[in-house]
């Protein structure tokens, strides 16, 4: 295994950070990295915004369930779907843009995905370590109008980064064969795979927490979707001039 793949597969979640500071030419230099992902037909639609403000951050932090590395991480960053730009794109040059589809909604949050993910792996590589806070859209309205977001940009998940004050262990992933299909989807052998796989998951919760969680993955899932998820989003997207065709 060559050093990007060891990189790729010992990712683990960092909320945890020194107190050593990450230099402003090293942020820099991760968002130029992620400015070079792939982006759908050159649109380039994610626009981060480095939130450096303690109050901000402490209103960011409330924002997203009191996670307190949103307000101790030595950088955060909040990554957005950005389609405003192109509007403006289009008024150079005379033309009205179309928008309100589905698809852009896509473009612009896969966008921002594999942007962010660029930014992830380049902090990995300097020795940072971080985590997504996708709980930036628990109050998606508030965190809107703090950062000043205009119409056709919403927020997709922030991001913390540092120098990591912890060392977890890797966090065991599905089976090859369930995710990894060959030619067309077949699932007949998923659920034996996927229970042999939960096992696995119990051990890695009990280890990392001393005993105190005792879950499988398919237990975690069929917990967490018989609830809602974030209902607002549908009616938020849609002020915001997304999801209207």
């Amino acid at each position: 295994m060559n050093d990007v793949l060891k990189l790729l597969t010992g990712h683990r979640s960092i909320r945890k950070f020194t107190d050593r500071a990450v230099d402003q030419s090293i942020v820099e230099e991760l968002i130029r990295a992620g400015q070079c992902a792939a982006t759908s037909s050159f649109i380039q639609a994610c626009t981060v915004i480095q939130v450096n403000d303690r109050q901000s951050r402490q209103a960011l932090c409330e924002y997203t369930a009191g996670q307190k590395y949103v307000l101790e991480a030595p950088v955060f960053l909040v990554f957005c779907a950005d389609m405003q730009r192109h509007r403006l794109a289009c008024s150079m040059h005379g033309s009205t843009m179309l928008s309100g589809y589905t698809e852009q909604f896509l473009t612009a949050s896969l966008d921002c995905a594999l942007f962010a993910q660029n930014v992830m792996v380049g902090a990995e590589s300097l020795g940072l370590g971080g985590c997504y806070i996708g709980a930036i859209r628990n109050r998606i309205g508030d965190a809107d109008s703090l950062l000043g977001l205009p119409e056709l940009v919403y927020p997709v998940f922030g991001m913390c980064l540092g120098y990591p004050a912890q060392d977890p262990e890797t966090k065991p992933r599905l089976p090859l064969d369930v995710v990894l299909k060959q030619e067309r989807y077949e699932d007949a052998g998923d659920d034996a795979a996927i229970e042999t796989y939960d096992e696995r998951v119990r051990v890695y919760y009990r280890t990392r927490t001393g005993g105190t969680k005792d879950n499988s993955w398919s237990e975690q899932i069929a917990d967490m979707l018989v609830k809602e998820a974030r209902p607002h989003m549908f009616a938020f997207l849609q002020s915001k001039g997304f999801l209207l065709k």
